[in-house]
């Protein structure tokens, strides 16, 4: 049995470029704290600047204006909390959607445990939010504005630069997460009109623990954390050198594919398409094809349990995901797919996240169209039973 990762979403394999470019600050090779005068930290420092100014000049941002953090979710709730907390005076309502990510559902749930009031925009059966419905959302005293580019369960894109060029008018700030956009989209926070940007490492085959949140110039936010100067004291303590000199080289990987990524994992997308049709395999595509992010398809096979699915798979050796919480053994319909189509709908109990990315080629997703097609055959069988 040969082991297929097909679950990029969640996460990327390390780049051998990425490990290579942390090894001298994990052997001892370079041991200074970035913050030290000395020589050693000097050394240290390097390494943080130059990340910095990589992962600024891919969004098209100054260096001042990126902080890191420890990745998507810390930036999340730095964002959002650090925002609504800063200008509570000026207002307390926030607008998002119900089918962001956790880290940013969860930030906005503490907002509403603190007295903010949150809106909860719905989404459309392609998975993005309308524009009518953030118009009729908008109030006075709306203070920020937080709504995801690419959704990491469907792929759904938003449509992130007509938000931002509306609410260039209005005193809400605007943050949108980018983790799965970030590393096959090219992005300019200038022309998307944001004021605060979430990205993520590991997502891009870098290292886990580390990200970056974009911060306009001259926007205002409570810290988390409280410490020390580092990270315009927004996010205090000692830098992770060995994660933000892996962060550094995977962003400088991305600089020269980004267009190739998106491209191949397009290609491998509709090749595994055309295989599960080859193996007579009955799905539906949740979401628009043509809108959505190149390497995210979600797809419903009708007459197939989601949870029974992932398990078959990964007996297999075939990584796939549900995109949603499981925890303690305890399977919970998606979230993201209740809100696109509603609760009781079959393709919330019966629809699987494929993401493809590094590594992954048409042999693998041959074999996993094939394993798809046996193990919804065998679910046809127990149905026709029944």
């Amino acid at each position: 049995m040969t082991d297929i990762y097909l679950d990029h979403a969640a996460t990327t394999p390390v780049r051998p470029e990425v490990w290579k470019a942390m090894k001298p600050y994990l052997d001892g090779t370079v041991t200074g704290n970035p913050s030290s005068i000395h020589r050693f930290g000097r050394e240290a420092r390097k390494v943080v600047d130059a990340t910095r100014m990589s992962v600024a000049e891919s969004v098209g941002a100054s260096t001042e204006e990126i902080v890191f953090t420890s990745g998507g979710t810390e930036a999340d709730n730095l964002a959002i909390t650090g925002v609504a907390r800063a200008r509570k005076h000026e207002g307390t309502h926030v607008i998002t959607t119900e089918a962001e990510h956790h880290a940013v559902l969860h930030a906005c749930r503490q907002l509403e445990r603190e007295g903010y009031d949150v809106t909860y925009l719905p989404v459309m059966p392609d998975g993005t939010v309308r524009m009518d419905a953030l118009e009729e959302a908008l109030r006075e005293d709306t203070i920020l504005v937080t709504i995801m580019y690419g959704n990491n369960e469907t792929g759904a894109i938003n449509p992130i630069n007509d938000i931002g060029g509306r609410l260039h008018a209005h005193k809400a700030l605007f943050h949108t997460d980018a983790v799965q956009a970030y590393g096959v989209l090219s992005l300019d926070v200038a022309s998307l009109h944001v004021d605060l940007l979430t990205a993520s490492a590991h997502k891009i085959n870098g290292p886990k623990g580390m990200g970056f949140l974009y911060v306009k110039k001259e926007t205002r936010l409570h810290p988390l954390l409280f410490g020390g100067e580092q990270e315009q004291r927004l996010r205090p303590g000692t830098e992770n050198v060995p994660a933000i000199a892996g962060f550094g080289a995977a962003v400088e990987l991305l600089t020269t594919e980004k267009q190739e990524r998106a491209t191949t994992y397009g290609k491998l997308i509709s090749h595994f398409l055309a295989a599960l049709e080859n193996e007579n395999v009955a799905y539906e595509i949740n979401g628009d094809e043509r809108q959505r992010l190149p390497h995210i398809i979600n797809l419903y096979f009708p007459g197939t349990s989601t949870e029974a699915l992932l398990t078959q798979l990964d007996l297999e050796g075939i990584a796939v995901s549900s995109g949603s919480a499981c925890t303690a053994g305890s399977f919970q319909p998606s979230h993201v797919l209740k809100a696109m189509f509603g609760e009781n709908d079959a393709r919330v109990r019966s629809s699987v996240r494929i993401s493809v990315g590094y590594d992954n080629n048409e042999a693998q997703l041959n074999e996993a169209a094939k394993v798809i097609a046996n193990i919804s055959e065998q679910h046809r069988r127990v149905l026709v039973k029944k």
